[in-house]
């Protein structure tokens, strides 16, 4: 998956693995973001509505869009997550319930 992303000119920052039953508040990027499923499903759910992927697919996030994630079952979810740039940046909307510095708290 890593290297799906690679062939759309994005570079991975992270692999993730969120816990089942995961929830992130509302945030966006300053920046395009992807997402490489490798294992489990969630869902992102944005203003125009929700949209599900799981191990294998890909999705585009624009810069700027509001969303959340998730993940209504009892199984993690890894993906690869990354930008153009290779790095991280979030504007959060909600509480940071979820974000990555939440998580390691927990």
């Amino acid at each position: 998956m890593r290297r799906e992303m690679e062939k759309h000119g994005y570079q991975g920052y992270d692999l993730q693995t969120i816990p089942p039953w995961f929830e992130r508040s509302r945030h966006a990027h300053d920046y395009d973001e992807i997402r490489a499923a490798v294992a489990g499903v969630t869902t992102f759910h944005f203003d125009d509505g929700p949209v599900t992927i799981e191990a294998g697919d890909i999705l585009f996030i624009p810069a700027g869009t509001p969303h959340e994630v998730r993940t209504h079952n009892g199984n993690p979810f890894t993906a690869y997550k990354g930008s153009l740039s290779g790095e991280r940046s979030v504007t959060e909307l909600g509480d940071g319930r979820g974000s990555v510095e939440d998580l390691a708290r927990s």
